[in-house]
This record gives C-alpha cells, sequence and structure tokens, in this order.
C-alpha cells in the first residue's frame, strides 16, 4: 500500500529536479528582453523549509540550478510549505537606465523581490498586490536580485520565472487574458455544454418536482464551474484566484461528488431496491463531508500542507473506487437504470486514467490531444451525459407507466359508469316489464269483462238496442287494443326486428279483415337479427297504424301494399295503396296526424317520406309511404 500511495504521489505531483550551484550565477542581460524572456534556466533556487532564516543566512545558503527541459517545474508537494528564494544576476548592458518587470509565474500567498548590496539586502518591492515587480538598473551596472515568493497551498504550483520588457507590460497582461489555448477553448465549449444540461434538468425538476432532476443539475453545476474556471481563470494573483486553485476547485469536486451520490440513491431508488447499497451511499456521503470539513480546517487553521495534500489524494481515490463500485454493480445486477450510472462512471475512469498516463510518461503539451485536463474534462462531461440519457429513459417509461395508468383508471371509471347505465336500463326495464304484466293482468282483464258484459247487454236488447252500449263495447275493444300494443312495446322481450314486422303484419290483416280492402304483405326471408327497443317499435307501429287508418278511412282503396327491403344502408318500408291519393295542398282530411307521424319517426332517426301517386298513369294511383333507417351492419 506504501508504495502504491508513493506512486499516486509522484503521478499527481511531478518532481522538481536540482543540483548543487557553482561558484558564479548565469547573468541576465537587459538587452536580450526584446518583449519577454523566460529565465528558468538562469534562475537558482533555495528552499527554506524552516520558514525562519534571515536574507542574509539565505544568501549564504547552495542554491540549486533547475534541470529541466520544459519552460517551467513543478513544486513538489513537501516543498509547498517552504519559502521558496530564486536568484537571479541582471545586467543592464545599454547605455541608458533601464527598467523591467519580474513575474514568477506560479501561484503564490506573499512575493517580495530584494538586491543585494554586499552581505545586506535591501527591499526593491513588497507589493503583494500584482505579479510583476520592477526592476530598474543604471547603465552598465548589474545586480543581483533575490525573490521571496510563498508559494499557495496547491499541488499545481509551478516555477515559471519571466522578465518582461517595461514597454511590453501591458500587451503582455492584456495577452495573460485574452489568449486562450486550445485546451481552454474546449474546456470553455464544454462548460456551454454543461450549462445546457442544467438548464434542462432544472426545467425538468419543475415540471416533474422529481429530485433526482435537481441532484444531477447540481452535481452538473459543480462540474460546470470546475471546467469554467480551470479554463478561464488566467495565471494571476488575484484573491479569488488563490481561493479557487487553493481550495474552492476541492470544495466543488466533494461537494459535485455528494449531489453525484444523491442523484444515484434517487435515480436508482436504493431505498427500495437497494437496501444494503443505499445505506452504504450514506455512510459515504458523511464519511466525504468530514473528510471536507477536516480540509478546511487543515487549509484554513495550519500552515501545514502535505496533511491536506494527502487527504485530497485519499478523496480521489475514494472517488475512483466509487466509480469501479457502481460498474461492478451495474455487471451483477443486470438493471437497466444500473446501466446508466456505470456506462457514466467507466466513461470518466477511462478517460480519468488516460489523463493520468500522460501525466506519468510527462508527455510534452504540443497538442489538445496530449494534453490530461482535456480527458479529464472529457469524461465529466460523458459522465453526465450518460447520466442523462438515463433519468430521461426513466422519466419517459415512468411518463409512459402515469398514462397507462390514467387510461386504466380513466377504462375502469367508463366501465363502472357503463355498468351503472345499463343497471339502470335493466332496472327501468324490469319496472316496464312489471307495469306491463299489471296491465295485462289487472286492466286487460277488466276491460275485457267490460267488453263481454255490453256485448251480453246487447244480446238482451236485441228487440230494444241502445246507442250508448254499443259505444261502450266499441270503446273498450279499441282500449283494450291499444293497452296491448302498449305492453306489446314495453315488454324487453319483444326487442327484436322479427318480431316487430311480426306484430305488424299481424294487425293489419286483422284490422283489414271483413273491410272489403285486400291486403298484401312482402316480407323478405332470414331477416336479420337487429335489436329494436321498445321506443322505436312503438313509434313505428303507430306510424303503421295510423297510415292503415287514414287508408281505411279516406282513401277509397280496394288494395294495400306492405314492403320491406333490404337496401345498401339500411331497411326500407314502403307502405301503398290504390285509393284516391292525398291532395298534398290540402291536408284537412288527415289533420295533425301527418305532422304527428312525421315527428315520430324524426324523433327515432327514421327518414319519413309520403308522396301522391296519382298521376294518371296506369299502376300510379294511391299513396306511398316510405319509412327507411339506415343500419350499418345487420
Amino acid at each position: 500500500m506504501k508504495h502504491i500511495i508513493t506512486l499516486l504521489l509522484f503521478l499527481l505531483s511531478g518532481y522538481t529536479s536540482t543540483g548543487q550551484a557553482p561558484a558564479v550565477t548565469d547573468t541576465i542581460f537587459i538587452s536580450d528582453v526584446k518583449n519577454e524572456s523566460n529565465l528558468l534556466d538562469k534562475t537558482w533556487f533555495y528552499f527554506d523549509t524552516s520558514n525562519s532564516l534571515p536574507l542574509s543566512e539565505v544568501l549564504k545558503k547552495p542554491f540549486g540550478k533547475f534541470k529541466t527541459a520544459y519552460p517551467k517545474v513543478r513544486i513538489k508537494p513537501e516543498k509547498v510549505n517552504a519559502t521558496l528564494y530564486l536568484k537571479l544576476l541582471i545586467t543592464n548592458n545599454t547605455d541608458k537606465e533601464t527598467s523591467a518587470y519580474l513575474d514568477p509565474r506560479t501561484y503564490f500567498k506573499k512575493y517580495d523581490l530584494y538586491i543585494a548590496e554586499g552581505e545586506s539586502t535591501n527591499i526593491q518591492d513588497s507589493s503583494n498586490v500584482s505579479n510583476y515587480k520592477k526592476i530598474t538598473l543604471a547603465a552598465g551596472t548589474t545586480g543581483l536580485f533575490l525573490l521571496e515568493v510563498k508559494p499557495l497551498k496547491t499541488e499545481i504550483g509551478t516555477i515559471s520565472p519571466v522578465l518582461i520588457n517595461a514597454g511590453f507590460l501591458q500587451e503582455y497582461k492584456l495577452f495573460l487574458t485574452r489568449q486562450k489555448s486550445d485546451i481552454q477553448i474546449f474546456g470553455l465549449i464544454l462548460s456551454g455544454v454543461l450549462f445546457m444540461m442544467i438548464l434542462f434538468m432544472l426545467t425538468n425538476f419543475i415540471i416533474s418536482r422529481k429530485q433526482e432532476f435537481l441532484y444531477n443539475a447540481a452535481y452538473s453545476l459543480c462540474m460546470f464551474l470546475l471546467i469554467f474556471f480551470n479554463s478561464s481563470l488566467a495565471r494571476g494573483a488575484s484573491e479569488f484566484i488563490n481561493f479557487y486553485f487553493a481550495y474552492f476547485d476541492f470544495f466543488l469536486l466533494v461537494t459535485g461528488n455528494v449531489f453525484y451520490i444523491s442523484f444515484a440513491r434517487k435515480f436508482l431508488d436504493t431505498k427500495n431496491n437497494y437496501v444494503l447499497l443505499d445505506q452504504l451511499l450514506k455512510y459515504a456521503v458523511r464519511f466525504i463531508s468530514l473528510l471536507l470539513i477536516i480540509f478546511t480546517l487543515l487549509h484554513f487553521f495550519t500552515d501545514t500542507f502535505l496533511p491536506q495534500y494527502y487527504l485530497e489524494i485519499s478523496v480521489k481515490i475514494l472517488f475512483l473506487l466509487l466509480g469501479f463500485a457502481f460498474i461492478y454493480l451495474a455487471l451483477k445486477r443486470k438493471d437497466r437504470l444500473f446501466n446508466y450510472i456505470a456506462a457514466g462512471n467507466a466513461m470518466l475512469v477511462i478517460f480519468s486514467l488516460a489523463s493520468l498516463i500522460i501525466l506519468f510518461l510527462k508527455i510534452k503539451s504540443t497538442h489538445i490531444f496530449f494534453t490530461s485536463l482535456f480527458y479529464y474534462n472529457t469524461g465529466i462531461v460523458l459522465e453526465l451525459t450518460f447520466f442523462l440519457l438515463g433519468l430521461t429513459y426513466k422519466n419517459r417509461n415512468e411518463l409512459i407507466r402515469e398514462i397507462k395508468k390514467q387510461e386504466s383508471l380513466k377504462m375502469d371509471a367508463g366501465k363502472k359508469e357503463f355498468e351503472t347505465r345499463i343497471a339502470v336500463i335493466q332496472a327501468q326495464q324490469e319496472e316496464r316489464n312489471r307495469i306491463s304484466a299489471d296491465m295485462h293482468d289487472d286492466l286487460g282483464a277488466g276491460m275485457t269483462t267490460i267488453s263481454l258484459y255490453s256485448e251480453l247487454a246487447k244480446s238482451k236488447l236485441v228487440n230494444n238496442p241502445i246507442p250508448e252500449i254499443d259505444k261502450i263495447s266499441s270503446a273498450a275493444n279499441e282500449l283494450l287494443n291499444k293497452m296491448n300494443a302498449i305492453i306489446w312495446s314495453m315488454n324487453n322481450s319483444n326487442d327484436s326486428l322479427g318480431n316487430m314486422i311480426a306484430y305488424i303484419r299481424s294487425y293489419t290483416l286483422e284490422y283489414f279483415e271483413d273491410t272489403g280492402i285486400h291486403c298484401k304483405i312482402d316480407i323478405p326471408e332470414n331477416l336479420p337479427n337487429i335489436q329494436v327497443i321498445g321506443t322505436i317499435r312503438r313509434n313505428v307501429f303507430l306510424v303503421v297504424k295510423e297510415a292503415l287508418n287514414n287508408i281505411l278511412k279516406h282513401a277509397k282503396a280496394t288494395e294495400v301494399n306492405i314492403t320491406l327491403i333490404r337496401v345498401e344502408d339500411g331497411l326500407t318500408l314502403y307502405i301503398r295503396d290504390n285509393g284516391t291519393g292525398i291532395d298534398l295542398d290540402k291536408l284537412r282530411q288527415f289533420g295533425n296526424g301527418l305532422k304527428n307521424m312525421k315527428k315520430r319517426m324524426t324523433d327515432i332517426g327514421v327518414d319519413f317520406s309520403i308522396e301522391n301517386l296519382s298521376d294518371g298513369e296506369a299502376g300510379k294511383n294511391g299513396t306511398l309511404i316510405t319509412l327507411h333507417r339506415k343500419v350499418t351492419t345487420f
């Protein structure tokens, strides 16, 4: 384990090479500085680990020389807490007084410039507001300058001292501010992608109120800030830059992973589906939060850096192990939602390993694809992309389930409503059947008795007839016929086309019996089995009855034809006579009968028409009544 930790420290921190100083330092000529010049190869350094040596003693110490082919070197973690001294010998080989500016190109808490005069030193510039320390040399003079730097408490600190021509300073500042490398531009593009993801997830949270969208948005926000600040902040000495690189970037990383674990718990519903995993993730959040508190205390309330550094490395290893754990569980569980979590973690792990390989092999960043930050940022965005795809998949499935549930509830409600209507109809029909039975048994028997008694009275009064008795007998018979028709229409056992046609046939033949009118009824064989409810049967029968009554009373016909035919869109009933016809302009002989007939048919959806056939042609005299009802299926 000790070897593994040592290797990880080596990968993440790099190293600084040192050597013993020769007797004479390298000389830097101001005339060689046209705009700006990197001084690393001519700079000597010394780390005061005690942070207590006076400058006079520092100058007596053996300074080291940087040995690297790169224009910058990384400060070892164990040296971050020490005071760094940089020694430069600068000569003004021009014929006039010349000024220039020194920039250590590193993150620092304190930065002072001194000029050595014999064994003593005088402070040249103690302003800590800016990176840039002004030096001024008279023509032909040489100065030994000492830079005292207190490095910032961060593992990314590097040393890359630069001497800047005084006339070029403003352009140099603008250059650092505006210049964006390929990796910085790429990081800003990824930041824009993450920002759109955050807006999308917040919108979904507002609509659905599902906490996994909120947690993933919070995690994405932390990653967005990490990538954005890493890509946009220029190297400098502002309070925010120091705060960000020394503390806030780690705070964002830890806080983001707390939100990530919370997202995973909600997304996978570990509370109900994976109880043991839910408990482990709860403790993981508490443990990570505790580590962040310890890191904060170490950073703000101690002067040491190594404990803070080791803690940061441990947390990053913990996050890496957490990613491997989700990948392992996904392979074991075979859960679609787990697969999205695992795929996201796999992307982050793979690209993070690629980033570490670049650091380990010290590949020079000649192209964006040779920079470790490119792979790490890409891994984060791909991870969040898979999480977003998983959220979309889960949300869509839940929406489909909710729609199916709502449709099922609607179907159940509709079914209950239909059953209620059926029950009401059945209750109504049972009541009708009861009423029809009571009418048949009680009223029918009473009317039959009245008819019998009136006929008996007539037989006893043959020699002295009483007209009122004939009227009573006739009224009783007519009322009995009407009552039978009502009873027939109310009984649901008669709800069929065949029953209706049979009843009309029977009534018609009986009605024209002994009237001298020949009645012919044409009914097709194999009538379709169509249900005809009582309301339709009653109204059709009453219209037919009214038509037959008009023929008998007014048409002076000798022949009546009733024909039922099947047509393409339904059934048509024709009632035709050979009488005198009907004067459509003078309907007084029919009174309101014709209007009532038409209204009854309109109420039940039957087309009604009456036409006069008295046009002088043979076989074309009389009246034709047509009843037509559309029937979709037979």
